[in-house]
């Protein structure tokens, strides 16, 4: 008898035990996947050569980041630096620049951790040498806004 009740008290520690690392898993799941559509709303500022609208949501974005558990992030530094800096500047050639190191740090993100159900899509823009992500195919390149707004082509799908 105290063994039926042995193995019965393990059995339950191992489905709670379970239970708990699904739902810690689920939580890290849910903080990555806010980053993305914040990330979005950075670029789609550039792309619209909005400065004002670029700090705010990179700033929203830089909290998002400071907010997510560090083991979802493994680059968190760097993309915080970069977030930070697009956040403070009020020039757009400034959060530009800086956008090419913050979509560096999020394309090595997307690739590590799964941060949306749908695909996302690198972009490579050959004047800037650089890549952004992007949630649809067509291009809208966020280095040069109105002048080169087609400039670029998808270069991966991530999915």
């Amino acid at each position: 008898m105290k063994k039926l009740i042995l193995i019965l008290t393990l059995i339950s520690s191992a489905i709670t035990q379970n239970s708990f690392a699904q739902q810690d898993h689920a939580a890290h799941q849910a903080q990555s996947t806010s980053l993305l559509p914040l990330y979005y709303s950075v670029k789609d500022a550039l792309v619209s050569g909005d400065a004002a609208l670029a700090a705010s949501k990179s700033g929203e974005l830089a909290k998002a980041i400071k907010d997510t558990d560090v083991k979802v992030i493994t680059n968190r530094d760097a993309l915080l630096e970069h977030a930070g800096k697009i956040a403070e500047s009020k020039d757009l050639k400034s959060q530009r620049m800086h956008f090419a190191g913050l979509s560096t740090d999020m394309i090595t993100l997307a690739k590590t951790a799964k941060l949306s159900a749908e695909p996302i899509y690198q972009q490579y823009c050959p004047m800037k040498k650089s890549n952004w992500l992007s949630s649809e195919k067509a291009i809208k390149n966020p280095y040069y806004g109105s002048s080169m707004l087609t400039c670029g082509q998808v270069v991966e799908t991530i999915k």
